[in-house]
């Protein structure tokens, strides 16, 4: 018979997925609950949750297993996980994606670091960090990131079977689109493989933060707007929009750029930076001085338009984005 590892006070053992909309964490979560479901013979939930803009904005997908003597009555989110899978590394900027852990949680993070920076990153006093690069493998399989990061979930679900895994990717690809299923199954089997663990361990005078709610925390009775205001409006100046590229973005050549702007006209979050400057002829004309990333999500239009090969889509290394960032210039010859 299945055992789990641990389980809290409700007999449940949980997972959450810290994610960005079009990385399939909602599809990863509801693969892992059925596996343990039909494969492990244990009692099982998927569920998640993501605003009306589901595509590039943050989504969480929650998953409970129990053994087959309790039963799940409970779909609140996951706030004490014994699991949290963070399918891209930038998240932590702008959500607290290790809330609620505990000291002896796993925390999986889709990244090509060393466990020591990420530690440093998340800003966790100990526990364990586990790596894998899903983006990498992704890329090199020709497959997504959630079989990636669906086969390290395997690897720290050792009460999981990943055969039967397996097996599940073959039938929900094999109809629709065979041609799918061995890259699947090659991704799923090297994130498998791949996943490297680190445990550090807690200072004896530091404890675990407590679960913070952001819902509760930043708006209570007390801190609440007046009727009617939007807190959080609609524009990106003040976003990070790179957690939503996927391993590609595009690399600017100087040198080979003739200032057409076919970039910035199919650049769908003006990334673009530009400044007037006199030409050759002492003439006014905006020239190109570089990408602003912080608004890049890594959609390569640019890439495909420019006509001089000025633009190239590169693999994203860590620390290129923040050394060739150009931030815009808000004045009114330089803003789009």
């Amino acid at each position: 018979m299945v055992t789990l590892p641990k389980v809290n006070e409700l007999g449940f053992f949980e997972i959450r997925l810290e994610s960005i909309g079009g990385l399939g964490a909602n599809l990863a979560g509801k693969m892992l609950a059925e596996a343990g479901v039909t494969g492990s013979e244990l009692n099982g939930v998927s569920f998640s949750s993501y605003g009306s803009e589901k595509k590039g904005s943050p989504v969480k997908a929650h998953i409970r297993f129990c053994l087959p003597g309790t039963l799940i009555r409970d779909t609140t989110p996951v706030e004490r996980p014994h699991i949290v899978g963070i399918f891209h590394e930038s998240l932590y900027k702008s959500v607290h994606v290790t809330s609620g852990i505990y000291e002896d949680s796993l925390v999986l993070v889709n990244s090509a670091k060393t466990p020591e920076e990420l530690k440093e990153k998340l800003k966790l006093p100990g526990g364990t960090i586990a790596v894998v690069d899903a983006i990498g493998i992704a890329l090199e399989e020709k497959n997504r990131v959630n079989m990636a990061m669906l086969g390290a979930l395997f690897r720290l679900c050792d009460f999981l079977d990943a055969e039967h895994m397996k097996g599940v990717i073959r039938k929900s690809l094999e109809k629709k689109y065979p041609g799918a299923v061995q890259p699947a199954l090659n991704t799923f089997q090297r994130g498998y493989d791949e996943v490297k663990f680190q445990s550090f361990s807690l200072p004896e005078d530091i404890q675990m933060p407590k679960p913070i709610r952001w819902d509760t925390t930043a708006l209570g009775y007390e801190t609440q707007p007046i009727g009617g205001m939007v807190v959080n409006p609609g524009n990106s100046i003040l976003k990070d929009l790179s957690i939503s590229r996927a391993g590609m973005m595009p690399h600017f050549a100087s040198d080979k750029c003739i200032h057409c702007a076919a970039c910035d006209n199919v650049c769908p979050d003006f990334c673009f930076v530009w400044e007037e400057q006199p030409d050759k002829k002492g003439r006014p004309q905006m020239f190109l001085q570089g990408i602003d990333y912080q608004y890049c999500k890594g959609c390569l239009k640019c890439v495909y338009a420019c006509p001089t090969e000025a633009l190239t889509d590169e693999r994203e290394e860590d620390g290129y984005a923040e050394e060739h960032r150009v931030p815009h210039r808000f004045e009114l010859t330089a803003h789009h």
